[in-house]
């Protein structure tokens, strides 16, 4: 049985929460401040966080950086783009707007759960003389270590998970949109250029191919 905490000081939204997540078939726990949710933690370990940001003592926002393992998703009132960019590169897995549709929440919660269990997350990522560990996000191409950025590594991590396809620059933009949301289609080429030219430095090699109108893809092997 997946176990969510709520850590929410809106009683009756827990109560809500509660009798739908259980109904759902997931053990639930509460938290009702950013304080007493980190003491929580530190005897359990959760499959998944709903996280308030408005709490009483540590704030959602101060209590996010100190969660790591965990797919939290951030509930929210604030609606400003910025606060959504901000949350999401500071390590939450996805964010919903207060007000919303408990329809829509549970198939956020789905889709997490099926990122977890995916088999393609692998810890090792292999193609030709390039090597990526998607924990320690380290690259290294025969045998060098070659230093990305956060989206030339999400770029990177994205080709070589479908090493024979050609992914499209929008499903490529919403993809890496959770690890890099900053990266827009007027920027993309930017990145992979750059991108392309670190790899070729040791290798001598171009491991990226644009294909003309269509996206890029990983060069055969």
């Amino acid at each position: 049985m997946k176990h969510i905490l709520i850590i929410d000081d809106d009683i009756h939204i827990n109560e809500m929460l509660d009798k739908v997540l259980k109904q759902e078939g997931y053990q639930v726990s509460h938290a009702y401040s950013g304080t007493e949710a980190l003491l929580l933690l530190s005897n359990c370990r959760p499959d998944l966080i709903l996280l308030d940001l408005m709490l009483p003592g540590l704030s959602g926002e101060e209590v996010l950086p100190q969660i790591s393992g965990i797919p939290v998703i951030v509930m929210s009132a604030k609606v400003d783009v910025k606060g959504k960019v901000d949350m999401l590169l500071n390590g939450a897995a996805d964010y919903i707007t207060k007000p919303f549709e408990i329809e829509e929440l549970l198939a956020r919660i789905i889709v997490q759960f099926r990122k977890a269990a995916s088999p393609s997350n692998e810890t090792i990522l292999q193609y030709d003389s390039l090597r990526l560990d998607v924990f320690t996000h380290e690259v290294i191409v025969c045998g060098q270590a070659v230093k990305l950025t956060k989206t030339e590594f999400a770029i990177l991590r994205l080709l070589m998970e479908n090493p024979k396809q050609i992914i499209t620059k929008s499903v490529l933009l919403d993809r890496i949109s959770e690890d890099t949301p900053d990266c827009m289609e007027s920027s993309l080429r930017v990145h992979i250029s750059n991108l392309r030219k670190k790899l070729r430095e040791p290798s001598g090699k171009d491991y990226i191919e644009a294909v003309w109108g269509i996206g890029f893809r990983m060069t055969g092997e």
